[in-house]
């Protein structure tokens, strides 16, 4: 069964032998290992309709203009595994107090990596692999645009997303 379409709610097992995974030597040790370091086993809904991307960007860098923070794009769906892991990693301490002081999130559902591609395509984020995020300054320019960084995220480790917002924080 490929667990990352599944159509299952969100339960995290940690696993000892990946839990340190973080290069991509280590990541494809763990992956050759079939060691993930979080299995997802349920499916929680994280991305919204795919015809509102547009507006909530819109929402997004008005509230990130007032508050003076960045926004991160970040291109999923709700059948992604590694989409599942990120959004638990994001809510675990110290990632969800950086998040809420730097940044304003927006959830960009890609369908079935087949909608919203064109929005992913002119902040430079080629969807190879999902999540893939971007950075945006309040004004909306690129700051980065991820490829595959994320795309194992059950194989990596919380600290990996604690590195990427301490790395793009204001």
């Amino acid at each position: 069964m490929n667990w990352m379409k599944s159509g299952l709610v969100l339960a995290v097992v940690l696993t000892a032998g990946a839990a340190g995974a973080q290069t991509p030597d280590q990541i494809a040790a763990a992956k050759a290992a079939h060691q993930p370091a979080v299995v997802v086993t349920e499916r929680k809904q994280l991305y919204p309709p795919v015809e509102q991307a547009e507006a909530d960007l819109r929402a997004a860098l008005i509230l990130a203009r007032k508050e003076h923070k960045r926004v991160i794009l970040d291109f999923g769906g709700d059948w992604c595994g590694d989409c599942q892991v990120l959004d638990i990693y994001f809510h675990r301490e110290p990632n969800a107090d950086l998040l809420a002081k730097n940044f304003i999130k927006v959830n960009v559902n890609i369908g079935h990596e087949d909608a919203n591609l064109d929005l992913a395509h002119k902040y430079g984020v080629p969807v190879h692999g999902v999540p893939a995020l971007a950075v945006l300054d309040s004004q909306g320019k690129v700051l980065y645009a991820q490829d595959k960084e994320f795309s194992d995220m059950r194989y990596m480790q919380s600290q990996s997303v604690t590195d990427f917002l301490n790395k793009w924080k204001r």
